[in-house]
């Protein structure tokens, strides 16, 4: 049997990242690639934490400062900042964070619900749950929640603009 009584899988797969001091953990079943950081498109009249789009290997993507969505202080970038190509729904969206560190397996008995005991600076409704694991804890986050649909419109419009320019960088 593969679910737990509460029907969560026994355990989740997680892509675990850095932004600042605080690790994060998002479901590897939607992680498409990991990338470093390349040259960015700027998108007119985007939301703050949109940096653009970029142009990987013939897909549009958006490109989202992950640390201010998520209202932390934004890091300077370096040799570790990594691109997380992420699929949200039908979209690939790309997510800057400062580090890549592992893929965590991570049993359904060390996760919980969000604790408002948890000390992140992070918004309650981006996270999903709270892995324990022996000296830290890790942030869940909920990649569906990361762009509303609105923004997702605004992004997708700009995209459709922007492609020719973009592709014939």
């Amino acid at each position: 049997m593969a679910q737990t009584q509460d029907n969560r899988p026994k355990e989740q797969q997680l892509v675990v990242f850095a932004i600042k001091n605080e690790e994060f953990g998002v479901d590897i079943t939607q992680v498409k690639e990991i990338v470093k950081l390349l040259e960015v498109t700027y998108v007119p009249k985007a939301p703050s934490f949109i940096e653009g789009v970029i142009n990987l290997r013939g897909s549009i993507v958006a490109i989202v400062d992950l640390a201010k969505r998520l209202g932390l202080e934004t890091s300077s970038r370096d040799d570790s900042t990594r691109i997380i190509v992420v699929e949200i729904g039908n979209n690939l969206v790309g997510m800057i964070v400062d580090s890549v560190s592992e893929v965590l397996r991570l049993p359904s008995e060390f996760v919980e619900d969000v604790p408002s005991l948890v000390d992140t600076e992070v918004p309650e409704h981006y996270i999903r749950g709270v892995g324990k694991l022996q000296d830290r804890l890790l942030v869940l986050l909920d990649l569906n929640r990361i762009l509303t649909p609105e923004e997702f419109q605004h992004v997708e419009k700009h995209i459709k603009g922007a492609s020719p320019k973009i592709n014939n960088d």
